[in-house]
């Protein structure tokens, strides 16, 4: 049912209000795609929650659906969250330490910088939901 540009988890409707789909899903570790899939454990699972618009009322609660997302959206979740915060980090620590010489103060701001890039991110938190949807589609 999923083409290799997205991810797909099993996941049951857990309430509908108007077009509005709230969906749980077990989210595993890595994507339904990663070869090593087969040696995930129990710990590396997590319970997740999504809520779908969706307008076509087809849809029951207690209904098992496929909950899908576009890979490309994690691929970008993950630069958002990780990658890019990292890369700031290490930037401002080579060059601070370049400048001022004192590692100490350099690590500690560089740290600080993660309190305006993170607090950037709760504050568009609105714009970036609205990029980053969720489908889902019958269990056939």
């Amino acid at each position: 049912m999923s083409n290799s540009k997205s991810v797909e988890h099993k996941g049951r409707i857990e309430s509908i209000n108007g077009n509005k789909i709230s969906v749980s899903f077990i989210a595993y570790s890595g994507c339904a795609s990663c070869h090593a899939k087969s040696y995930c454990s129990p710990s590396n699972m997590e319970e997740k929650s999504v809520e779908v618009t969706d307008f076509s009322n087809q849809y029951a609660v207690g209904e098992d659906v496929h909950v899908v997302m576009n890979q490309n959206l994690g691929f970008k979740a993950i630069w958002l969250g990780y990658i890019q915060p990292l890369l700031f980090v290490i930037l401002t620590l080579i060059i601070l330490t370049e400048i001022t010489g004192k590692e100490a103060l350099s690590g500690l701001v560089a740290i600080a910088v993660l309190i305006p890039y993170y607090l950037t991110l709760y504050l568009f938190r609105k714009k970036l939901k609205q990029s980053f949807t969720f489908t889902i589609q019958k269990i056939e």
